[in-house]
């Protein structure tokens, strides 16, 4: 398999199981208080360069198809970009789990506030927690877990 399919068949993976685990957990994927556990997934970028737009695209799609309209579908899909570029330019996890964690806790809850009416900095708060939860702890565990693969999958590995 050439260079460009691996890399579209694995954005295409990226996607797909974000989406999926979006619904899977849907009832605490949107909304004010949410922990998207797809969110976990935001550590890949640290691996593989083909997770930034797979990340963009299941993002996208998940908010498409249950979000909180053109606001988290432009938005959150927006955010979610910038976060896995920075995300993928990092050098270590620690480093890497800031931008997913951050630009999500301060750009979603600006539109989440404007269409619920709930005040920012509550939200800043909810959010902040929802997504340290999925990125810093079940990302964590994704991490280890890609660091023991990254050579057999053919993937680069960060600490």
């Amino acid at each position: 398999m050439n260079h460009t399919a691996r890399y579209l068949a694995r954005a295409g993976l990226i996607a797909a199981l974000y989406v999926v685990l979006v619904y899977a957990f849907r009832p605490i994927s949107f909304g004010p208080g949410q922990i998207r556990v797809a969110e976990a997934l935001a550590v890949l970028p640290l691996f593989e360069a083909a997770a930034v737009p797979g990340l963009f695209l299941g993002c996208l799609f998940a908010n498409l198809l249950g979000g909180l309209g053109p606001w988290d579908v432009v938005g959150g899909s927006l955010i979610t970009l910038l976060a896995a570029y920075l995300t993928n330019r990092s050098s270590r996890f620690a480093i890497g789990i800031v931008p997913p964690i951050a630009l999500n806790a301060l750009g979603v809850s600006a539109y989440l506030s404007f269409l619920s009416g709930i005040p920012y900095s509550i939200l800043v708060g909810q959010i902040l927690f929802g997504q340290t939860v999925a990125v810093a702890g079940l990302g964590g565990l994704l991490h280890a877990l890609m660091a023991r693969l990254a050579p057999r999958l053919n993937l680069k590995k960060t600490y």
